[in-house]
């Protein structure tokens, strides 16, 4: 029978020890470039207390990952949803019982505090003074990885043209059409997250990112209008040329990630020599495929 409450610890079967949340638990590290990151120092009375670690707990029935370390965020330190933009996720596995960081940066007027009893402070830490904190122990365990992709975000930037042309869908008869059914379909991984394996980043499987999607299309299809998730750039000419372009200009910071969704062998060596990774349209479409 499924347990009528998230909040109870479950029994690890991996490493024997007693994690909280029948189904899993999620929190959020939010990053800020001049403030470090926010971390909390849990009350004393909390399992693990005194130790420092990241807002969050359990997930409740229904919830997202996104949505639970949110609302965790929220709970503890009086964070806004509205003041952080979600960026990636990773997992902690312990097969019974998952842990995911959810990861993200943080508007510079985001002010925390402890927002109730189970938080004994919230600090901003730099970085690399993380690990000279008594932290969590399964947080302590983490954060290297976590560190390595603290606020870098994946920027996705489809060609359109070439991945529409990858299927003999009848896409010829009606270029706008098929364009405009690519963009309704990249909302998902938008929204969803993409699995790393799928953005082909080496960042592990237990890596999701939610990109910011570009999709540049050209010819008949240069009509198309963007949606809230997906961004629309027409190519007024070559469109090769305004991929690279796009591509150029894309990262926000200077370690984020860059993948261009193309076949075409010329594009994919203008747009790793400015240091984009390239992932081919199948990749793409038979992981949008899975949500048919």
């Amino acid at each position: 029978m499924t347990p009528k409450t998230a909040n109870r610890f479950v029994r690890c079967t991996a490493c024997g020890r007693l994690h909280w949340g029948a189904f899993g638990a999620a929190g959020l590290l939010l990053s800020d470039p001049a403030r470090g990151v926010l971390l909390q120092r849990r009350a004393w009375w909390v399992h693990n207390g005194g130790t420092w670690a990241l807002p969050g707990g359990a997930l409740e029935v229904g919830e997202t990952v996104r949505e639970a370390a949110a609302r965790e965020a929220w709970e503890e330190a009086d964070v806004e949803k509205s003041a952080f933009r979600a960026l990636s996720a990773s997992v902690l596995d312990h097969q019974v019982w998952r842990y995911t960081t959810v990861l993200g940066v943080a508007d510079s007027s985001l002010e925390a505090k402890v927002a109730n009893q189970e938080s004994a402070e919230m600090r901003w830490v730099e970085p690399e003074a993380v690990a000279d904190l008594p932290l969590h122990r399964d947080f302590a365990v983490s954060w290297p990885l976590l560190r390595a992709q603290l606020g870098r975000e994946l920027v996705l930037v489809v060609d359109a043209a070439n991945v529409v042309g990858s299927r003999p869908d009848g896409w010829w008869r009606d270029r706008h059409g098929a364009a405009e059914r690519l963009r309704d379909r990249l909302v998902k991984p938008a929204e969803l997250g993409l699995p790393d394996p799928v953005a082909g980043l080496g960042a592990g499987p237990e890596w999701t990112w939610w990109p910011r999607v570009v999709l540049v299309v050209e010819g008949q299809a240069r009509g198309v209008p963007p949606v809230p998730a997906v961004h629309v750039v027409p190519a007024e000419t070559d469109g090769d040329s305004k991929i690279v372009e796009v591509t150029a200009s894309a990262r926000v910071r200077p370690d984020d990630h860059v993948v261009v969704v193309t076949a075409d062998r010329g594009l994919r060596d203008r747009v790793t020599a400015l240091g984009a990774s390239v992932i081919g349209p199948g990749a793409l479409l038979r992981h949008l495929d899975r949500y048919a």
